[in-house]
């Protein structure tokens, strides 16, 4: 049985108006464009096609709204990086990510990294954007299906020591199913009461 049968979208945040009432818990998944966000949320939720997957990248325009639970809701952000996005859709969406941050149910953010690249400079400005001393923020290092088991390694003891304390992190395939559960777990953690 699926950990979120009641898993459903919500709705698509163009403007800050558009925001669903500020209560309960909500984590902000992120990623470079063609990272496997979409795919990771699809496996944590248990659902084949609850967030859209594509071949292309940047096809995340809007701030996407999903409850797994009730009170309990993940947040799909627009990919950044190589995306083919007009540089003007860019700037409608630093709004909406200010906003996203300020908001009191915002607990935590998931960043999806492709472990064949790595930690860059961008996803450390999510991590900061995030505000991990007052959030939450865990990092799953996707597609480490594509690697052998010493890739794997030297991937996460790299990103481990890249982070510093920053945030968790572990590895993850969304294809192989791999560390999906303890994906989820940390999920839930974060979604949980925070000091």
């Amino acid at each position: 049985m699926s950990r979120f049968p009641q898993a459903n979208f919500v709705l698509s945040v163009a403007a800050k108006a558009q925001f669903p009432a500020d209560d309960g818990a909500e984590v902000a998944f992120a990623g470079r464009s063609n990272s496997g966000k979409s795919s990771a949320i699809n496996a944590i939720t248990e659902r084949k096609a609850l967030a859209r997957t594509s071949k292309t990248p940047g096809q995340t325009r809007l701030l996407n709204y999903f409850e797994l639970e009730p009170g309990h809701r993940i947040v799909d952000l627009p990919g950044y990086g190589y995306a083919s996005v007009r540089p003007e859709e860019r700037k409608k969406w630093l709004p909406l990510l200010d906003a996203l941050r300020d908001r009191d149910s915002l607990r935590g953010l998931i960043l999806i990294v492709d472990s064949r690249r790595g930690l860059l400079e961008e996803d450390f400005g999510l991590i900061e954007w995030a505000q991990p001393a007052r959030r939450g923020v865990h990092v799953l290092l996707s597609k480490v299906d594509k690697l052998n088991q010493a890739e794997r390694a030297a991937g996460l003891k790299a990103a481990s020591a890249a982070l510093g304390g920053l945030a968790t992190v572990q590895l993850f395939s969304a294809h192989a199913a791999l560390g999906v559960r303890e994906a989820q777990e940390r999920l839930a953690e974060l979604w949980g009461p925070r000091k």
